[in-house]
């Protein structure tokens, strides 16, 4: 039996990641972390019966407590608590699903205690990629990408046969394909009026609430441009976006000698995941397959750098490095989340994110505590800024 754990349990990758569960049945699952959602976690609990879970909200972790205590588990809370969930039960990967940066500390904690990773948490490669691989080599575990396009990529790479640690200069360029989001073709006037429900509505995937956001504004893109960046050992500028309406094609590979392996498939997020958890085995996957008579074409398009400046924005984050990733991820999530309880125009989460990384003194090497204090300061920068001059809106 393979054992995981699974950091975001009750969130689109973890419910899927739970599905790929019982459709094998030879997984066994020891740890389930979730933020507040105790109603399906209790759910989760019963049903796939962990050793450990832990709630974000310590009142909320209170309130599981009493109506799970019928059962042999241990309820925790807090980032404790999710570090617990990482490092302290017999896992053999741990599956990172929660959403922001706030998955850094507990993914480093697994990977210190020897688990491989299952990574779906882009924002820990993306904010603190320079102490993440280091560790994964020193420590020898493995961090399988879950997101679509990385876990496409990683495919690729599998086709070329690695006689060497310089193999990996084969790769010329990483092709990372987009949907274009709900607004692709739209200008940025056409776009000033949108509501949150409208930027929740993406045309391919089914996705949490905060990557929908991400998604239609392409900063989604961008933070996938930098974690491929570390997880592929590749400079910013081989990392080329290229807009793929259909989600058909979920990324692909350029060798030096022009040949390029793509991975297609139906925009299912199962399949990256059942791959992270069984790799380098492949299993059977139901499912609706590609029928590329019905497909007849795909097509490709250039991103829309004018109208979609976030992507810009994370190609100069990325650049940079240091700690203006950190900077960029926070500022957006920030950002996001005003935009979704109705306090900022759509529009504005750009800006936000452009006036942060403006004001921001790059430091070049952070540790983890200045990663988070880049995070705190960047947030009160913005809250200030927008309940003082109101300059964003």
């Amino acid at each position: 039996m393979k054992k995981i754990s699974i950091l975001g349990s009750t969130g689109s990758i973890g419910t899927q990641t739970l599905e790929v569960v019982k459709n094998n049945g030879d997984i066994q699952v020891t740890a389930l972390a979730a933020g507040s959602n105790i109603a399906l976690l209790e759910q989760q609990i019963r049903r796939f019966r962990p050793a450990l879970a832990c709630v974000w909200d310590e009142g909320k972790a209170a309130e599981l407590k009493l109506a799970v205590a019928d059962l042999d588990i241990k309820i925790v809370s807090g980032m404790d608590g999710l570090i617990q969930a990482a490092a302290d039960t017999a896992a053999d990967i741990v599956v990172t699903a929660v959403v922001g940066m706030i998955g850094i500390r507990p993914t480093m904690a697994a990977m210190e205690a020897g688990r491989d990773i299952a990574l779906a948490n882009k924002e820990t490669l993306v904010a603190a990629g320079h102490l993440i691989m280091p560790l994964a080599k020193k420590k020898g575990v493995r961090i399988l990408p879950v997101d679509s396009e990385h876990s496409a990529i990683f495919q690729c790479i599998q086709g070329v046969q690695r006689v060497s640690e310089e193999t990996d200069r084969q790769i010329h360029k990483i092709l990372l394909t987009a949907s274009g989001g709900p607004f692709r073709g739209r200008t940025r006037e056409q776009m000033k009026d949108i509501q949150p429900e409208d930027a929740l509505r993406h045309p391919n995937w089914s996705m949490g609430r905060k990557i929908t956001i991400d998604s239609s504004t392409m900063v989604n893109k961008g933070l996938e441009v930098m974690e491929a960046r570390w997880l592929f050992g590749v400079n910013m500028d081989q990392i080329q976006v290229v807009v793929q309406p259909k989600s058909i094609i979920h990324s692909m590979v350029e060798f030096e000698d022009g040949a390029v392996m793509a991975q297609l498939g139906t925009p299912d997020m199962k399949l990256p995941i059942q791959y992270a958890l069984y790799y380098p085995e492949r299993r059977y996957l139901p499912g609706e397959r590609l029928d590329f008579w019905k497909l007849g074409r795909i097509e490709f398009e250039k991103p829309d750098f004018d109208n979609f400046p976030a992507l810009s924005l994370a190609y100069e984050a990325g650049t940079a490095g240091g700690s203006l990733p950190a900077v960029f991820n926070a500022a957006n999530e920030y950002a996001v989340s005003r935009f979704l309880d109705r306090e900022i125009s759509y529009l504005v989460i750009t800006d936000m994110i452009r006036a942060a990384m403006s004001r921001h003194k790059i430091i070049e090497n952070p540790s983890l505590e200045q990663i988070l204090e880049t995070e705190a300061e960047t947030y009160e920068f913005l809250k200030n800024q927008y309940q003082t001059e109101h300059s964003f809106d």
